[in-house]
């Protein structure tokens, strides 16, 4: 057996783990076959509910933020094998997000109930959020995104290649199209009960300063490139922009500069490393 044989079967089952627990969080916010879902029954007392789904929540929170910076990363790059490092990173993602779905405490009674039309318009909305938050992770890299390339499964990623801000594509419609595909599924739903309000909220959140991060890291990274990005396509939803002055940061490459068309890079705001 090659040395590498596990490498790749380890980040081929995070892999799947990551499409199984989508398609589990896209069946428990549509309220469809699985045994616990965001609106199901009430088991337990209001205020336990919210401190549990909260207390998920955070935990999601804290682990995607903290083991995506520096330092975090620093140290499992030293405890684990050479590719494996966006492997842990995605299974470390999963567990939290496993956790959320099997534990979840739903609570409260409904904040709205739509029927017929409006319910039928709401729930393609629904899937094309989910449809563009897929197709937002191949607009970048998804091989590395899932960490599949860094595993060997696809040609790694080039150390010396410098970063590119990725403007085409998805990207020339809005900034940030995974998290934009991710708040309309979060949020379409033609029966939003209080649970489910309590989940897109906390959800958006994050999102929210999650996308304020990133752009502080993207601005330091390519400078005046991506202030004049930003002036012309909005961070989530298209026609919309809020404008802000130029911020300090390292300047673009010439290619960036140029108005080159820029190659993907988990570098844009969908990596969350």
């Amino acid at each position: 057996m090659s040395r590498k044989t596990p490498l790749l079967i380890l980040s081929a089952a995070a892999w799947a783990g990551f499409n199984i627990v989508m398609v589990w969080m896209v069946a428990f916010l549509a309220g469809i076959a699985v045994p616990r879902v965001v609106d199901g029954p009430t088991r337990t007392n209001t205020a336990l509910a919210v401190t549990v789904d909260l207390a998920l929540l955070l935990l999601f929170a804290v682990q995607h933020s903290a083991m995506a910076r520096p330092g975090v990363k620093a140290v499992i790059h030293g405890r684990t094998p050479a590719g494996l490092e966006r492997t842990v990173y995605v299974l470390a993602t999963e567990a939290c997000l496993v956790l959320i779905l099997a534990l979840w405490q739903p609570f409260g009674g409904p904040v709205w109930h739509l029927h017929g039309i409006p319910a039928l318009l709401l729930w393609l909305l629904y899937a094309a959020g989910w449809l563009l938050a897929t197709t937002a992770t191949y607009a970048v890299d998804h091989l590395e995104l899932t960490g599949l390339r860094q595993a060997g499964w696809a040609a790694p990623p080039d150390p010396d290649r410098p970063d590119k801000l990725q403007v085409n594509g998805l990207h020339a419609l809005v900034r940030h199209p995974l998290m934009a595909g991710l708040l309309v599924a979060f949020w379409a739903t033609p029966h939003l009960g209080a649970s489910h309000l309590l989940f897109a909220a906390g959800a958006t959140a994050y999102i929210v300063v999650g996308i304020r991060f990133e752009e502080r890291d993207l601005r330091r990274t390519f400078g005046a490139a991506y202030d004049a990005y930003a002036a012309r396509v909005p961070a989530i939803l298209p026609g919309l922009r809020v404008r802000r002055g130029p911020q300090p940061g390292r300047a673009a490459t010439m290619g960036d500069a140029a108005g080159s068309a820029p190659k993907p890079s988990t570098s844009s705001q969908e990596g969350t490393r």
